[in-house]
């Protein structure tokens, strides 16, 4: 009966808390409230591109080529930001390209976690020669660079989002199986989880009702980390011009493509490369905050 009794108010604690309480928490914290902004922001860009952006990214217009920021001196009040080397409207390239970075960040994301999530959490909750299989796998993963494997597999494949998506998410959940496997060494250990062993509950329901929620803190926080990650290494390799086809606007071909007018025109690699660091700045500070809320070591 203690045993069932610690079981059910482990359960109470480890329920996640209310949405007027995040909300509450959220408020109350300055970078918390920051990066979620920021990051709303970016989603409602990439999300309403094409009802947002006054341009269509890839029109063409030599007559107006390198036209600089409305507010400099010979400026366009109707390109805001001016346009680059063909005459495309930089605003509109801009929030074309939030598209790019956000659906590869968060979809690669996604596939690295739950691949490493699950495998971490079998590894850690097995023990044995699972456990010993498992890692050592993982291991000789990450003996592999993962940037030359994301750049040979584009290279042969061809450039284009899914395939980006794919390489980066299966070439980044290492980390995650090598986190959650630790957490869940140090958890299952705890007198909550044996209480729920002792009361018959099956394996796998005290792994994920139990355990996963303990683990989740370190899991977000390495989420945020790594969109952020892929955000920069997408925007490393359109910069190398590997990532996705030409015609797909992305802030890193931006880049790449005002590298050699810095001088001349410096809006063209200055502005998709501010969009780059906060939108990357807003992440990692709502990851911070999300941690700080979540983790149930942190909580009071």
């Amino acid at each position: 009966m203690a045993a069932a009794e610690m079981w059910n108010q482990t359960e109470a604690q480890d329920r996640p808390s209310s949405g007027p309480s995040l909300w509450r928490r959220l408020r109350r914290s300055p970078v918390g409230m920051t990066g979620a902004v920021i990051v709303a922001i970016v989603l409602l860009v990439a999300a309403f591109a094409p009802q947002l952006a006054p341009y269509d990214p890839n029109l063409k217009n030599p007559a107006i080529r390198l036209k600089p920021p409305a507010w400099v001196e010979g400026g366009d009040p109707a390109h805001l930001l001016g346009t680059d080397t063909l005459g495309r409207d930089i605003l509109s390239r801009i929030i074309y390209g939030s598209r790019v970075s956000v659906s590869v960040g968060v979809a690669a994301v996604l596939v690295a976690g739950a691949i490493g999530v699950v495998l971490g959490l079998v590894s850690g909750f097995a023990g044995r020669w699972v456990d010993t299989v498992l890692m050592r796998f993982t291991d000789a993963f990450l003996a592999i660079p993962s940037l030359l494997l994301t750049m040979l597999v584009v290279g042969i494949v061809g450039p284009g989002v899914g395939t980006l998506i794919l390489v980066l998410g299966v070439t980044r959940w290492t980390s995650y199986a090598r986190v959650v496997r630790g957490e869940t060494l140090s958890v299952r250990e705890r007198d909550f989880v044996q209480a729920a062993e002792a009361t018959g509950v099956p394996r796998w329901l005290i792994l994920f009702r139990h355990v996963l929620p303990n683990v989740a803190g370190s899991v977000i926080v390495l989420a945020t980390t790594n969109v952020a990650s892929v955000i920069l290494t997408e925007s490393s390799l359109s910069f190398l011009g590997i990532g996705v086809p030409p015609d797909v606007p992305t802030w890193g071909a931006m880049l790449s493509e005002g590298r050699n007018y810095i001088a001349s025109a410096w809006w063209l690699a200055t502005l998709p490369g501010l969009a780059i660091s906060i939108t990357v700045l807003g992440i990692i500070f709502l990851g911070d905050w999300l941690r700080d809320v979540l983790d149930p070591r942190l909580r009071r």
